[in-house]
């Protein structure tokens, strides 16, 4: 994953003020891109790095039978991975304002819809 758009602040020559931000565009090559599906994600980590393991998990209800294989890791440092979790912050934010809120337990969107009587 690329990161977001880099700000830099630039320093005008007058008073030693600083100028507005400059956005900065990362042009990306997807020519040898290969993309997968994870439904399950592991995070562990180190003072320096967070580790995140991606897999199919082929049972996604119960307790998975055998192990589960996982087919990706990335491994990123602190300042990338906040950076990440503001974009997929931000992401989750317009994708529940325009379709509903995310509901991550799984015991709650398996309730029937509980309707009154009457």
């Amino acid at each position: 994953m690329a990161d977001a758009p880099e700000k830099e602040e630039a320093t005008s020559p007058e008073a030693g003020k600083p100028a507005a931000p400059v956005r900065q565009q990362v042009e990306l090559d997807e020519s040898t891109l290969i993309a997968s599906y994870a439904n399950f994600c592991r995070v562990t980590g180190t003072p320096e790095e967070l580790i995140i393991d991606f897999a199919l998990n082929t049972q996604p209800v119960g307790v998975p039978q055998g192990s589960i294989k996982v087919n990706q890791r990335i491994i990123l440092n602190y300042f990338t991975a906040k950076r990440m979790l503001a974009a997929l912050q931000v992401s989750v934010q317009r994708h529940e304002a325009a379709f509903g809120n995310l509901e991550i337990d799984f015991q709650k969107r398996m309730l029937p819809s509980v309707r009154p009587q009457g």
